[in-house]
């Protein structure tokens, strides 16, 4: 049930809400859509940019049904890959940050990268609509 989902991605989701605040300050900007709040902002932006380690940052960043982006461009251009995640976190509940974490490892020493070779971004860059991971770039 929707219910139990809820429930089950909420230790993830209280992440992302304590990331909020970053993103509405200075001047950001939130909105529900399909039932996941999302948020974006100059300070999550520069956040994005230089504290996530990928090449050029992340455009944005899910937490449960908490996604984070640089702005509503980013939102839109990843609202398909990211709902990817939003169901992994529902499946895999609190587990699913330490298995992101071991798969992005896991990917680093097989040699195909943290990111691009990370199990969830392949299935989630498979399961999007454009079925490609996001250009966090914009081109």
């Amino acid at each position: 049930s929707l219910l139990i989902r809820y429930v089950w991605a909420l230790p993830n989701t209280l992440i992302g809400l304590l990331l909020v605040p970053t993103a509405m300050l200075p001047h950001g900007r939130m909105q529900v859509v399909d039932g996941v709040l999302e948020a974006h902002g100059p300070l999550i932006s520069a956040i994005l940019r230089h504290c996530v380690p990928i090449p050029s940052g992340a455009a944005a960043i899910t937490f449960g049904h908490v996604v984070l982006a640089r702005d509503s461009w980013s939102l839109d251009a990843t609202r398909a890959h990211e709902r990817v995640h939003v169901r992994q976190c529902e499946i895999w509940g609190p587990a699913f940050i330490p298995a992101y974490l071991i798969a992005g490892l896991w990917a680093l020493l097989k040699g195909t990268g943290s990111y691009t070779g990370n199990y969830f971004e392949r299935q989630a860059a498979a399961r999007s609509e454009n079925s490609a991971i996001p250009d966090v770039n914009g081109s």
